[in-house]
């Protein structure tokens, strides 16, 4: 089963959230609806920017809890590597 590690913004450059899980689609949905309670509801977090797959949950949760260990600066850099405009990633794969 493939699990995901994944950025998502407010804004280009605006507040960030990392997180992981089993079923992107469904869990950036939440952020998006705002159906759950917490940090990216109260900040307005909703913009998939950057994910990595995995194919082993262990491996995506030490790989999201050495990138919550980074600088903002890095994650920015991390993002801009392979999204340079912030686009929104989430209407390619819900679709």
């Amino acid at each position: 089963m493939a699990c995901y590690v994944y950025l998502l913004a407010s804004k280009k450059h605006g507040t960030l959230y990392l997180g992981v899980t089993n079923d992107i689609v469904r869990r950036v949905h939440e952020h998006r609806t705002k159906s759950v309670e917490g940090f990216t509801k109260r900040y307005n977090v909703d913009k998939l920017v950057w994910f990595e797959t995995y194919d082993d949950i262990a491996h995506a949760i030490t790989r999201e809890k050495e990138l919550k260990k980074w600088r903002r600066d890095w994650k920015i850099r991390l993002v801009e590597e392979d999204n340079p405009n912030w686009t929104d990633l989430y209407p390619s794969i819900a679709s």
